[in-house]
């Protein structure tokens, strides 16, 4: 079951943005005032990036993060983090800097706790119930360098933690959700390899109960996504797996997004259907060189069984399509 927050995150989708966007940029500066936009869009164009440089004074001071202009910021790839210089203090500062109203504190914080999820997981286990409503908090953030941050802070959690996370998933899948379902590319493109980590690092009974609610989603994209999940993770369950899951389930789920409005909803379903149906002949020790009509009959018969006369249709005609291609291939 999705959380009450969760639920409450979906009912609030955020107003559609800026599509001019580019991979390599940051809004990290955006004001309310639309008369700004064009000034924001420039200094976006001269500082793009996300690890935090920032300009240092003639008394040694540092200049804050507010003053954006003196802050230069670096997305950093997780094969290219180093490890922190010391981790009992990173440990000890991790939650006041993720919480901070500084941006560019925020940022480096974030960019610790990857760190530390790469090189000294250990060091967060205890905390982890603390550390994820902060990631969420900065997943929510109007600002891009600290909203995509914590998007590549969640693909970096989902694969040192894997199963770990899964009593504190559904606010971090939710948001993830979203962002790959907004117009900001760069944002989009950040969610969606997030989305692909939590698939490949996640498992997948415990996985699919979480995503199946986003079927049902008023908002088409959310639906996509969610199907995107679903058809990517049913394959890591194997033959053995998806039979206990249950295929007359599993068909009904994806029967369900066939008609889906979007295309990706509609892809998705049909590569679930073909694995299903593999699974089912290999289950049933049927294939085409012993018998090619029973084993078209025996499919047809379950998908008749199990669901209505329409559903049962649309489905038989996408995996009969896959089949006459597959012969025809041949």
């Amino acid at each position: 079951m999705m959380s009450g927050n969760a639920l409450r995150d979906l009912n609030t989708l955020p107003g559609s943005e800026r599509k001019n966007e580019t991979s390599g940029k940051g809004n990290f500066a955006k004001p309310y005032c639309e008369n700004s936009d064009k000034n924001v869009e420039k200094w976006e164009r001269n500082n793009s990036a996300l690890l935090v440089s920032t300009t240092v004074n003639g008394d040694g001071t540092a200049n804050s993060g507010a003053e954006i202009g003196n802050a230069e910021m670096e997305y950093i790839e997780s094969e290219n983090l180093s490890d922190v210089e010391d981790v009992d203090t990173s440990v000890k500062t991790l939650l006041a800097g993720l919480d901070s109203k500084d941006w560019v504190v925020v940022c480096e914080s974030l960019n610790n706790v990857r760190r530390l999820s790469i090189f000294h997981k250990e060091a967060l286990l205890d905390m982890l119930g603390d550390v994820i409503p902060l990631i969420v908090k900065s997943l929510k953030n109007p600002r891009s360098a600290v909203c995509k941050t914590a998007i590549m802070t969640s693909a970096d959690f989902f694969s040192a933690y894997n199963d770990q996370l899964i009593d504190s998933l559904d606010p971090l899948l939710v948001q993830l959700l979203l962002k790959s379902s907004q117009d900001k590319r760069f944002v989009c493109e950040a969610a969606e390899r997030a989305l692909v980590a939590m698939t490949t690092w996640v498992s997948p009974i415990l996985l699919l109960p979480k995503l199946q609610p986003y079927f049902k989603n008023r908002n088409p994209r959310i639906r996509a996504k969610a199907s995107m999940c679903f058809s990517r993770s049913v394959p890591r369950l194997g033959v053995e797996g998806i039979k206990s899951y249950g295929i007359d389930k599993l068909i009904l789920v994806a029967s369900s997004q066939l008609s889906d409005q979007l295309p990706e909803s509609r892809e998705a379903a049909r590569a679930l259907l073909l694995e299903l149906q593999t699974v089912y002949e290999k289950s049933h020790d049927l294939t085409p060189k012993v018998s090619e009509h029973s084993e078209l009959s025996s499919w047809e018969h379950f998908c008749q069984s199990k669901l209505s006369p329409l559903s049962a249709q649309a489905v038989l005609r996408v995996t009969n399509i896959a089949r006459e291609g597959l012969v025809l291939g041949s």
